[in-house]
């Protein structure tokens, strides 16, 4: 199974902006578990969808050269569940960017509504400080995560420049 948490890009601005979309469905074995009886999307894995969102964003404004990892996640607040049948959108922004590193802000909604506020800031590992080595290929975005990305924006009418 891919731990993918975006469905599709809903608008992609270089260096700036992405608006990644999940639409939430039942048939995902995780609400199944998360509360029986009563199914939510974990606020969990809504982080992990804007990391992957801001990750992207920071990836592409790097053209795809660093390992980004997400690094630290400054705030998470939540306002409201999300169940299934809603879609969820992650709107990420960059807020600084430099050789070593990245933060972003990012909000979540459904529908009109603030679903949560996540703010996260972003390692370029081989960047380190503490002399670290890290393999020598990308390991983040790697030939098959590229290879999803580009299948992704085949279907979408915005590109992302790859």
């Amino acid at each position: 199974m891919r731990w993918v948490w975006i469905d599709k890009f809903e608008e992609f601005i270089p260096g700036e902006r992405a608006v990644g979309i999940k639409c939430v469905s039942l048939a995902e074995d995780h609400l199944a578990d998360h509360f029986p009886a009563f199914p939510v999307m974990p606020a969990s894995l809504m982080i992990e969808g804007m990391a992957q969102t801001a990750g992207i964003l920071v990836g592409q404004a790097r053209d795809f050269r660093e390992k980004v990892i997400l690094a630290k996640i400054k705030q998470a607040v939540f306002h409201r569940i999300v169940e299934p049948g809603r879609t969820l959108r992650y709107d990420a922004r960059i807020e600084h960017i430099s050789e070593a590193a990245a933060s972003t802000t990012g909000r979540i909604v459904c529908g009109a509504e603030l679903v949560g506020e996540v703010d996260l800031v972003f390692s370029h590992i081989d960047q380190n400080i503490s002399g670290l080595a890290f393999p020598e290929e990308n390991f983040v975005f790697s030939e098959g995560f590229m290879a999803l990305l580009k299948t992704y924006l085949q279907r979408d009418t915005e590109r992302i420049p790859l």
